[in-house]
């Protein structure tokens, strides 16, 4: 049975969830099931004390099915409101039952886990930090349809429920009892049904807070002036974190606060309807896509050779004691493994080291002994690398992988500076490592199916999420990411003011504008790697005269060399916000550029997903899911959209092939769609 029930002499029935598969979740099954043991309940209620609602599975309730969720749209909305709505009711009825009933948490209790445990009057969970709790539906362009809304805002107010509704924040056990959201934490199992049947015994009758006379959300006094002032200032503030690019925010707070002002019930109606209009949009379907479906198949070891044994690194180390490498030797030593952080002096590898337990500040390639995987982060120069990574081979054991973490130079040209190519291989962190998600690994031509397996597992076992691209010039990330700055630095040459460039880009759900991210890399780097390009291949000859770098140029030239040297396309002024450089108007603004705000969304967001279509079609990107989690991952493409290739697939590939083919034609041949596409747009085939 999905849903068994069992009544003991003492008038306690146990409700034991276990759904087919490996966890519970919001399906027909479970509507089904559920609906059947609360008619039991009521039937039987007269001679009940109690009930506690516990699961059989690791986890307590995994939430809605998405599978069902992704293909709600508006031709079929209303059949699944009133799923939505029989949920709802079910839940209603349980609460309303007059009998104490107990949520028994086990395991992890998100979205609609979270929302049955709500409409319990207890909540006892198993204190493990390995337990989360929380209403996450956001994270996926959606709201907790299932009650949570009504109910978490009327159980902590409004101004404690808001960001946990609205950022998808998930707790641990001690934390969420802190929140306020959970009663009770126990031991083990048989701690946590004790608990459970101690608080029936306790309570006989009790009621939720919001069904007893003359309740008020405690942050909500009608008159208030300061409910007022409240309610007035939030929606600018949310627009100004989320510049309008995430509805589920948006709707969140309007039924939160909707909501509160109108009676329980009606309060479920309003949820229901603002949760149906997220569901039958476009953004959660780009987002459960990629954050779901993607991100789950990535972590599964989508992109892992098959037939490899799993590997764990055991000692690790790592050349290089900068930002970069000390951050990769702290996030693996973290994840408990033994890390050696090698560096030209010992005092410039102990400060890379910081304390950090579990790392061995050195200068002596000596120390590397024993090591089974080893990381070079040093300056992005061809020659250092190939003067310390054969060192560090031969001091590793004889099978260990080695790895470059180079952000644009190709691996099988560094490959070449150890004696077995086949156990070398790219591992691309981002900045700052210890925040960053994501690690671009690259094979190179002759990286064998072993080292990439294990260069996947180390990944993992520091709790980052891996894509594999295979090797060129600037991989995916660097080479995607670069178009968006390089395109912006273009509109700049063309005229059009900066402000525009980087409002729109917030806009347009972009993490930071391109002009402060070309900062933050610094110009002068830009610069390097454009040379460094131009001396590498030959058919990259049209980056001398790009208007771009003429642009990057001048104010090198003017010492304005990025965020690092205090001054670039903005101004830093010591202990004040940051603001563009007042003189870029003077410089480069004109009044008819020309460019309207639609087309400055549009060309950055297209010319990423243009360049990602290329890396696709030439072999570097071997799947959709690597495209779009890197994308948002590694370097901040709008979430909302689910990444560069779902943005295709959202715009619909013949209107995008359209606009993209408007963009070439005003812009330049950069935008031109590739055969590729316009082919797959014919056959109206998503990626």
């Amino acid at each position: 049975m999905p849903v068994h029930y069992e009544r003991d002499a003492e008038g306690v029935v146990t409700l034991t969830m276990d759904m087919s598969g490996s966890a519970n979740v919001m399906n027909a099954e479970y509507t089904e099931a559920m609906g059947e043991a609360v008619d039991r309940l009521e039937a039987e209620r007269d001679g009940i004390t109690g009930v506690v609602l516990t699961s059989a599975k690791k986890t307590f309730f995994a939430g809605g099915d998405l599978n069902v969720l992704i293909r709600v749209r508006p031709d079929n909305a209303d059949e699944a409101l009133s799923g939505v709505t029989g949920v709802k009711a079910q839940l209603r009825r349980l609460e309303l039952l007059g009998k104490p009933v107990v949520a028994a948490i086990n395991g992890a209790a998100l979205g609609g886990g979270l929302e049955i445990a709500l409409a319990c009057h207890h909540r006892v969970v198993i204190d493990d930090d390995k337990i989360k709790l929380g209403l996450p539906e956001a994270t996926l362009g959606l709201l907790p349809g299932g009650g949570g809304v009504t109910r978490m805002v009327r159980l902590l107010g409004l101004q404690a429920a808001l960001p946990l509704l609205m950022e998808g924040r998930q707790l641990r056990p001690a934390r969420a009892l802190q929140a306020g959201f959970v009663d009770e934490l126990a031991t083990d199992r048989d701690d946590l049904i004790a608990k459970a049947r101690a608080w029936i015994a306790a309570n006989p009758a009790p009621r939720q807070p919001w069904d007893k006379p003359g309740f008020t959300i405690k942050d909500m006094r009608v008159g208030d002036p300061n409910v007022y002032a409240l309610l007035g200032a939030a929606p600018a503030v949310l627009r100004k974190k989320t510049h309008g690019a995430f509805p589920a925010q948006e709707k969140i707070m309007a039924a939160a606060v909707e909501g509160a002002l109108v009676d329980f019930d009606t309060a479920l109606k309003i949820e229901g309807r603002y949760f149906l209009e997220l569901a039958s949009g476009q953004v959660a379907k780009n987002m459960i896509t990629a954050f779901w479906f993607q991100l789950n198949e990535i972590n599964a070891g989508g992109s892992r050779p098959s037939g490899v044994d799993r590997a764990k690194t055991t000692r690790v180390g790592v050349l290089g004691a900068g930002m970069m490498g000390a951050g990769i030797a702290e996030v693996s030593a973290k994840a408990g493994i033994e890390v050696v952080l090698k560096d030209v002096t010992l005092e410039a590898a102990e400060k890379g080291a910081n304390g950090v337990p579990g790392i061995t500040p050195t200068d002596s390639d000596a120390d590397l002994a024993g090591c089974d995987l080893i990381i070079e982060a040093v300056f992005e120069n061809r020659e250092l690398k190939g003067k310390v990574l054969p060192a560090a081979e031969a001091a590793a054991l004889p099978d260990a992988v080695i790895a470059s973490n180079t952000s644009t130079l190709p691996i099988t040209g560094l490959a070449a500076a150890v004696s077995d190519p086949e156990k070398f291989i790219g591992l691309h962190f981002f900045s700052p490592v210890q925040k960053m998600r994501l690690v671009e690994i690259i094979r190179g031509e002759k990286t064998s199916d072993e080292t990439l397996a294990k260069a996947f597992d180390y990944v993992l076992q520091i709790g980052k999420t891996p894509i594999v691209v295979n090797d060129s010039r600037g991989f995916y990330t660097s080479r995607t990411f670069g178009t968006y700055v390089t395109e912006a630095v273009t509109m700049v040459s063309e005229g059009v003011k900066p402000a525009l460039i980087e409002n729109v880009a917030r806009k347009a759900g972009m993490a930071v504008g391109p002009l402060a991210v070309s900062d933050e890399v610094t110009l002068s780097l830009q610069l390097k790697i454009r040379d460094q390009t131009l001396a590498d291949d030959p058919d990259a000859a049209a980056l001398g005269d790009h208007p771009a770098y003429k642009v990057i140029e001048e104010l090198v030239g003017l010492g304005r060399t990025g965020k690092s040297g205090g001054a670039g396309f903005y101004e830093y002024p010591e202990g004040a916000k940051k603001f563009l450089w007042p003189e870029l108007l003077t410089r480069y603004t004109r009044d008819d550029a020309g460019v309207s705000e639609q087309d400055v969304r549009d060309r950055l967001l297209f010319v990423q997903s243009l360049e990602t279509i290329r890396c696709l079609d030439e072999g570097v990107l071997t799947s959709a899911r690597d495209a779009n989690i890197g994308s948002i991952f590694g370097f901040g493409f709008a979430p909302w959209s689910g990444g560069t290739l779902q943005f295709a697939n959202s715009c619909g590939l013949a209107a995008f092939v359209e606009r993209a083919d408007y963009l070439a034609d005003t812009y330049g041949e950069r935008f031109r769609p590739p055969a590729s596409l316009r082919e797959r747009a014919a056959r109206n085939e998503q990626f």
